[in-house]
């Protein structure tokens, strides 16, 4: 191991060895080490500069059924001695839960899959401030661009540890690289702006910067002179990076939290066709250079490739142990966590399998609709299924986009939407969640 993940593990065990002898009949720790950089320019101008690096230790212990998690960026022997000795005066005073407790041991990772996750490579500040520069430079260099929110560039690295008082012992490290740009075209009342970015786990494989301020300039200009549009029915266009937000709910809907509450409207919809049949969905933990990816969930547990949805019949609950056991089932192990936080389940890198259809073939199959490139708002209804949100984006008719459109209210229940849902053949791996373009073919417009 290099010496820095020793460092992270021996950090662990002698937390848990106090924890032990303090009293905490089970304990694990999550030790997470992280260095943070970032150049942000406007006009040019450096705007913001920043490094961050710290250390950080979670606790989590049991003392019969009760359990307490804490936290500290101290990793003196004094600290963690004080961390464990609280963490188990807590605990004996909490509320038991029967349904808290280890993983078992038989689904603890033994094997610690390569997911190519941790880039070698550091980028120094003045290659981050250059970056930014040249993106923001290409954007602002675009005809009828007239300001400028800024560009970032920016890069991430963790070494994560986790160690169980039942033997496990294993870490993994995390890097992410990014570069952002916010333009504005227009006048007075009738500015408009958009961004673009893009996110990786390896620097190298991030676009050009020249490439990033352009798109952002091109989203901007289209922008200009938008149109207001009368209330109706009619089917709805998700560009990808708008479309995310669907399949995010869809992700809430089926955590073994909300279905252990009863408060998600697919609480009962196991093995039922939840989606078109032409839909799968699926759950990546593995995927190598992945922004979601992990070879063990925040239990210890195997990283497992699953289809959540297949043929549009909903496959599978994303379980933490605790969920898992409340429902009489074992963990999916999707168990993520912060230093803080009792582990919760959660996706890893969820996306919408892609058909072979064309973007530009599926806008032709309606005679009109409208290409939401935008959702303002987080209007989702998980105990009924209502979604209704604030959005913008362009006219569609006959295939082809006609004009801007602004301030509408789009709105439906996701039972309804997943089940008439369509995709096009456009997925890309932008963030931990990625769908291709949708077309949902009846939705509730509110405009004027």
């Amino acid at each position: 191991m290099p010496s820095n993940t020793q460092q992270l593990i021996d950090l662990g065990a002698q937390a848990l060895e106090r924890a032990h002898a303090l009293g905490a009949e089970q304990a694990d720790v999550l030790v997470i080490e992280s260095a943070d950089m970032n150049a942000g320019v406007r006009h040019g101008v450096p705007e913001t500069i920043e490094r961050a690096e710290s250390t950080g230790i979670g606790l989590r212990v049991f003392v019969g059924q009760s359990f307490a998690t804490l936290s500290t960026s101290d990793t003196s022997t004094e600290a963690l001695e004080k961390l464990a000795s609280n963490a188990v005066a807590i605990a004996r005073v909490a509320s038991a839960d029967p349904f808290a407790g280890l993983a078992d041991a038989a689904q603890l990772a033994t094997h610690i899959a390569n997911i190519d996750g941790d880039d070698p490579f550091e980028p120094s500040m003045e290659m981050l401030q250059r970056l930014a520069r040249d993106c923001e430079e290409a954007g602002r260099s675009v005809p009828g661009i007239a300001n400028s929110e800024g560009a970032d560039a920016s890069v991430g690295r963790q070494r994560i540890a986790l160690l169980t008082s039942h033997g496990f012992a294993q870490s993994y490290g995390s890097t992410h690289a990014s570069i952002a740009c916010s333009l504005i075209a227009g006048t007075g009342d009738a500015m408009e702006r958009d961004y673009d970015y893009a996110t990786k786990v390896y620097f190298t494989d991030l676009p050009s910067p020249e490439s990033i301020g352009q798109e952002a300039a091109r989203r901007t200009l289209a922008r200009l002179a938008p149109r207001k549009i009368g209330s109706q029915q009619l089917p709805v266009f998700f560009e990808p990076r708008a479309g995310r937000q669907l399949l995010s709910a869809f992700s809430s809907a089926i955590s073994g939290s909300a279905i252990a509450r009863g408060t998600s409207f697919l609480k009962n919809a196991m093995g039922e066709a939840v989606f078109a049949d032409s839909i799968r969905i699926i759950d990546d933990p593995l995927l190598p250079r992945g922004l979601g990816s992990h070879p063990f969930d925040a239990e210890g547990i195997a990283a497992t490739k699953r289809a959540m949805v297949d043929a549009g019949v909903l496959q599978s609950w994303l379980l933490d142990c605790r969920s898992a056991r409340q429902l009489g089932l074992q963990s999916t192990g999707h168990a993520l966590r912060g230093l803080s936080s009792a582990p919760y389940p959660a996706a890893t890198n969820l996306y919408i399998e892609p058909s072979t259809v064309s973007p530009e073939t599926l806008y032709a199959s309606v005679p009109h609709g409208l290409l939401v490139t935008e959702t303002i708002g987080h209007g989702t209804n998980l105990i009924t299924g209502d979604f209704s949100v604030g959005a913008n984006g362009f006219w569609i008719e006959n295939g082809q986009v006609q004009y801007p459109v602004s301030e509408v209210t789009i709105a439906g229940n996701l039972r309804d939407m997943y089940r008439s849902m369509q995709v096009a053949s456009d997925l890309t791996f932008r963030s931990s969640t990625n769908v291709p373009t949708i077309l949902i073919p009846s939705m509730t417009l509110a405009g004027n």
